[in-house]
């Protein structure tokens, strides 16, 4: 039964990141609050607290955010399987509608009407991934280090140009030196 179980729950993961990845435009971070309602929400695999913590690893960790919170939220829930059947269903509806694209785009990018949807779906996007930033900062601890972090971090990125990759090594080392500074306080 136990194994039975498991193929089941291996199976919904699959569907629920087919769906995911099937209706989401603009990437991972417009999939956060459908994978949060997906997974926190509706089935209830994982907490709010868990997908902090996993949106938090997918972005330090190499590749597109999407694929890598589908292969941690697989893994928490369902193990190498539960990973596997993740990273299939929100990867194999890009696959499919990129190779169809790609075939009929040259004959349809100088459609005016097709760069104005291109234009819609993008002000669509920008709303999801705000209303992500959102979820993410009320979830977020709130005192001067983080706003200090917060602020800091962006304008590295953004007006520095600093590589991402160091920015994120930066803030895990502040944050691991916050904690050792805060637990010494407490003894």
């Amino acid at each position: 039964m136990e194994i039975q179980n498991k193929k089941h729950i291996t199976w919904l993961l699959f569907v629920t990141f087919l769906k995911i990845g099937a209706f989401t435009f603009g990437g991972g971070y417009a999939m956060i609050p459908l994978i949060q309602k997906e997974v926190v929400e509706k089935r209830k695999w994982i907490s709010d607290q868990d997908i902090l913590d996993i949106v938090a690893i997918a972005e330090s960790t190499p590749g597109p955010i999407a694929i890598n919170s589908a292969t941690f939220v697989g893994s928490k829930i369902a193990g190498f399987f539960g990973a596997l059947f993740s990273t299939l269903g929100v990867v194999l509806p890009s696959f499919v509608i990129i190779s169809l694209i790609s075939f009929a785009l040259r004959q349809f990018e100088s459609i005016q009407i097709v760069r104005y949807a291109f234009i819609g779906i993008r002000a669509g996007v920008l709303a999801l991934i705000i209303r992500a930033l959102i979820s993410m900062y009320k979830q977020c601890p709130h005192n001067l280090l983080s706003y200090f972090v917060i602020i800091a971090s962006f304008a590295a990125v953004a007006l520095l140009k600093i590589n991402v990759l160091i920015v994120i090594l930066c803030c895990g080392i502040v944050g691991i030196a916050a904690s050792v500074l805060a637990a010494k306080r407490v003894k």
